[in-house]
């Protein structure tokens, strides 16, 4: 059973619960499952000790408003390669076996979410998260900056900022930060506090005592 033929007859909700009964099948052994979830993971991570190190350094500051905030403020998805902009990018690198058109567009494919364990094989199940969500950059400091440098925090290659994850999950974590929302896998909030942590250290981004709190919690079950 593909996940795709779940996906094209469920609406998003009911294809995530249906995604998670699948893994459960998989689980007991009712269900075959041949393909193996994506090796690729965004570049930067670091070790506990070091993330560490970089949350002691963040500046705990009260947020700011979200007056004055756009996505349109944060110019992406923009041309990365050839005709491959930014989302196309991150769907090459978390994916396997990603077959993309003529025009960079994923034809073919599978990919992995870590935040809930689900495996998709239709890139419209999947959206690019921003580890750091815009609006939550922009009222740690991003309002002050030029449209260029959020231009290219938008489009972050480099660090831990994009990932491939399942729609619905990234659509209930909005612009929520570590204190209010965490990945519902719980196995893998070590990993993103650490990416979180990275970031915002960067690009020199603040946070809030309970921010703080909650990736304290989060990292201290990192085992390195």
């Amino acid at each position: 059973m593909r996940v795709t033929r779940v996906s094209a007859r469920f609406p998003r909700v009911t294809r995530h619960a249906a995604a998670v009964v699948l893994a459960a099948l998989a689980s007991a052994g009712l269900v075959a499952v041949s393909a193996q979830p994506a090796s690729a993971t965004p570049p930067g991570i670091p070790s506990k000790a070091t993330a560490q190190s970089q949350l002691n350094a963040l500046t705990v500051a009260t947020q700011g408003s979200t007056s004055g905030y756009s996505r349109d403020l944060f110019p992406h998805w923009i041309t990365i390669s050839g005709s491959c902009n930014t989302r196309e990018q991150v769907l090459k690198r978390d994916g396997t076996s990603v077959v993309v058109d003529s025009s960079c567009a994923a034809t073919s494919g599978r990919w992995y979410s870590p935040y809930d364990g689900a495996t998709w094989t239709a890139a419209s199940d999947v959206d690019i998260d921003h580890v750091v969500p815009l609006a939550e950059a922009w009222r740690s400091g991003a309002s002050s900056w030029t449209t260029s440098r959020r231009q290219s925090f938008a489009n972050d290659l480099t660090r831990p900022q994009l990932i491939a994850v399942t729609d619905n999950v990234n659509q209930a974590k909005g612009d929520q930060d570590p204190s209010t929302w965490q990945p519902p896998l719980s196995s893998y909030r070590c990993t993103y506090s650490k990416m979180w942590i990275t970031v915002k250290y960067s690009w020199g981004l603040t946070l809030q005592s309970s921010e703080k709190s909650a990736l304290q919690t989060m990292l201290s079950t990192c085992s390195s």
